[in-house]
């Protein structure tokens, strides 16, 4: 018996409504159509729905014991299918997203705050964890999303990814160190001192060793410490020069250093990750958006739009890895 939902639909409409006009109205159908949709249900069936005459519809028996039963199945199939519906998309549930710690004590919690005053019943889980684990946990499906900085999409050709914002690196030094009285610093004043920056965790190392390599400073190895806090300390101290990322979107630095823009300018960038060619669930996606929202408040500007690698008109070259923008002043 090939009988389809859209039969039944027409079937009860017409009983419902006493009239295969009014029913053509409720489908967007022409009358023909209506009767031929009855017609052939009527066929398939085996039974006699109504009788017609040229001024009324009526129900059969048969027309009428099956409009009861069939009627409310499909009221509780509608019902049914809309509450899911609603359930899928509204904002509740919980949404599970991972960050590294820099960017989860920084630019993060503005995305957070936005998504708590936009979505009052979302809930959203955030897993601060090293990099690599963000992008495993991205990987293996264990969270919605990722917020990285520094991503190789080459070595992770199962991801998607869209670009926040992008952030350059700069030399924190302490107020009294003689390349604080320079304006900006090419990146070989830094052979001779030594450095100190984040570590993997963070997501910028590679970008620093990257600029490192292509810019060929004759630099002393390189202090790594997990946290800007850290960093920052021993700049403070004297221990080192830092080399991080530098604008609002990162922690703000002490009163106590100074930052100085190195040229030619090397930007680190930051973005969203998901699995590639898997759709997020729509309270996740609401999340997604909101969080670009929170980079491009005025909206997606050339040099930041949303798509990779996310380089603007200044781009001058691209280092190895891609994660690494090198730009003219």
């Amino acid at each position: 018996m090939n009988i389809s939902l859209h039969q039944l639909k027409v079937f009860v409409a017409v009983a419902r409504q006493r009239s295969f006009t009014r029913a053509a109205r409720e489908f967007d159908l022409t009358q023909s159509a209506v009767s031929r949709c009855v017609r052939e249900l009527e066929e398939a069936i085996e039974l006699r729905l109504f009788d017609r005459t040229t001024r009324q519809v009526e129900l059969t028996t048969a027309g009428a014991s099956l409009e009861r039963r069939i009627g409310r199945l499909l009221d509780e199939i509608d019902i049914t299918l809309r509450e899911g519906r609603a359930a899928h998309e509204s904002h509740t549930g919980v949404v599970v997203i991972a960050s590294n710690p820099v960017l989860s004590s920084s630019w993060l919690p503005g995305g957070l705050a936005r998504c708590a005053a936009a979505f009052p019943d979302l809930i959203i889980s955030v897993k601060d964890v090293p990099q690599a684990a963000v992008l495993a946990g991205v990987e293996h499906g264990e969270v919605d999303f990722g917020v990285v900085s520094d991503f190789d999409p080459a070595a992770y050709t199962g991801m998607h990814a869209q670009v926040l914002f992008s952030t350059p690196l700069c030399a924190v030094l302490p107020e009294a160190h003689p390349l604080a009285l320079r304006p900006t610093l090419a990146w070989n004043a830094l052979d001779d001192v030594p450095l100190v920056t984040l570590n993997a965790d963070a997501g910028s190392r590679a970008s620093v060793d990257r600029a490192l390599g292509a810019l060929r400073p004759r630099a002393r190895p390189v202090q790594e410490l997990g946290h800007v806090a850290a960093v920052l300390r021993m700049i403070e101290l004297g221990l080192g020069v830092g080399v991080l990322p530098v604008d609002a979107h990162w922690p703000a630095h002490s009163a106590r250093t100074v930052t100085r823009p190195l040229v030619p300018e090397v930007s680190l960038v930051t973005m969203l990750v998901r699995r590639k060619n898997r759709s997020l669930r729509p309270n996740a996606e609401a999340v997604w958006s909101q969080f670009f929202k929170e980079a491009h408040p005025q909206g997606p500007l050339s040099d930041t739009a949303p798509m990779w690698p996310g380089v603007g008109p200044r781009t001058l070259a691209a280092l190895p890895g891609n994660g690494t923008v090198l730009r003219t002043p």
